[in-house]
Parts: structure tokens; C-alpha cells; sequence
């Protein structure tokens, strides 16, 4: 599986034709085909390209939400 740095998950943000990535407990998401994540925005709340741990724990959801898209890689978080 691919190891992405911030960096590199900052790049899949979901602008101008960029797929839409978040990273969430270690793991990337593709969210790119979900229609809640338009322009790599989620509700205003969430932006795509970032690791989003800490805020979607304070989502009104869980994480099960996320086993519906692929993971694609793990985030390198030694990175910085």
C-alpha cells in the first residue's frame, strides 16, 4: 500500500481535478466519487488533502461511514 506525507496528502485536496483524500487513524481514504465531498469539501466542515482524526471524533457520525471508500494508502505521520 502507499505511504503518503502530509505533504503528498495535501496535493489530493479535490481542487481543480485533484481526487479528494483524507487520512483518518492512520489510514488514506479516496472520497473523491462521494457526492458529500464536492470541491474536497465536507458540509464546510472537513477539508480533503488533510488527516481529519481528531475532527471526525467529534463528527455527528462514526467511522463506519469510511468502510464505504477505498482505502489507498497509510499516512506517514512522522512526517512533517
Amino acid at each position: 500500500m502507499k505511504l503518503f506525507s502530509k505533504e503528498e496528502l495535501a496535493t489530493y485536496n479535490g481542487k481543480n481535478g485533484a481526487p479528494a483524500y483524507l487520512a483518518y487513524k492512520g489510514k488514506v481514504y479516496d472520497v473523491s466519487d462521494s457526492f458529500l465531498w464536492r470541491n474536497g469539501n465536507h458540509q464546510g466542515f472537513h477539508m480533503a488533502g488533510e488527516d481529519l482524526t481528531t475532527s471526525l471524533d467529534r463528527a455527528p457520525h462514526n467511522e463506519d461511514l469510511l468502510e464505504r471508500v477505498p482505502v489507498v494508502g497509510i499516512l506517514d505521520d512522522t512526517s512533517e
